[in-house]
């Protein structure tokens, strides 16, 4: 039985959180390999500073490539539309694997307000990962993984790490105004930003 992650998001870019997170969840789900997956159209934000789709997967290649056990898939670029995630995780279910799927606590808090929750609580297992220390948040994080196993029969996972409070929209605007990432994001996805001229401005 293959165990298999699936974490998604824009990636506009991607940056030095996703990819803490991604080997984090490779090395505590011992997963045999994850997909990392840039949506087409994302539900749940605007797409302001969400570039050509062939853009944003270049970047995640290009941020992933020495690292082992990382799939950079095009799957919901090529269904096109907007990317559900219930859609993902019915063309890539299978019964000789499990699949696992990562998330952030903004998304954590709201899963159950995306289309067919019922049907990604059976398809997956959730795990999340903090990607801020707002302890004020606590409560609702334990309060809402509790009602998702009630509800849905499923336990939420956590990834246990210290977060990394970087947003790409950060990353964007430091671009932008002509600063410093390197801290951020990759040297080669920096340089590839830099040969294509991406991000000039904060719209």
């Amino acid at each position: 039985m293959l165990r298999i992650g699936i974490y998604g998001g824009s990636f506009s870019p991607i940056h030095n959180g996703h990819i803490k997170a991604v080997k984090a969840f490779l090395e505590q789900m011992q997963l045999d390999f994850c997909y990392v997956i840039p949506t087409f159209i994302p539900p749940h934000k605007a797409t302001s500073g969400v570039i050509a789709p062939e853009h944003r997967i270049r970047m995640c290649e290009l941020a992933f490539k020495d690292t082992d056990g990382i799939v950079v898939s095009d799957i919901e670029i090529k269904r096109g539309g907007t990317s559900y995630t219930v859609d993902t995780l019915r063309q890539l279910a299978g019964d000789d694997r499990r699949l696992f799927f990562l998330m952030g606590t903004d998304m954590l808090l709201t899963l159950d307000k995306w289309r067919s929750p019922d049907e990604i609580f059976k398809l997956c297992y959730p795990v999340y990962m903090r990607r801020e220390n707002d302890g004020a948040k606590d409560a609702e994080i334990i309060e809402k993984i509790a009602d998702y196993r009630k509800r849905f029969g499923k336990t939420v996972m956590k990834i246990v790490a210290d977060p990394i409070e970087i947003s790409s929209t950060v990353v964007r605007s430091k671009i932008a105004r002509g600063e410093d990432v390197s801290s951020l994001i990759p040297q080669a996805v920096e340089d590839y930003v830099r040969e294509n001229g991406l991000y000039l401005s904060e719209d």
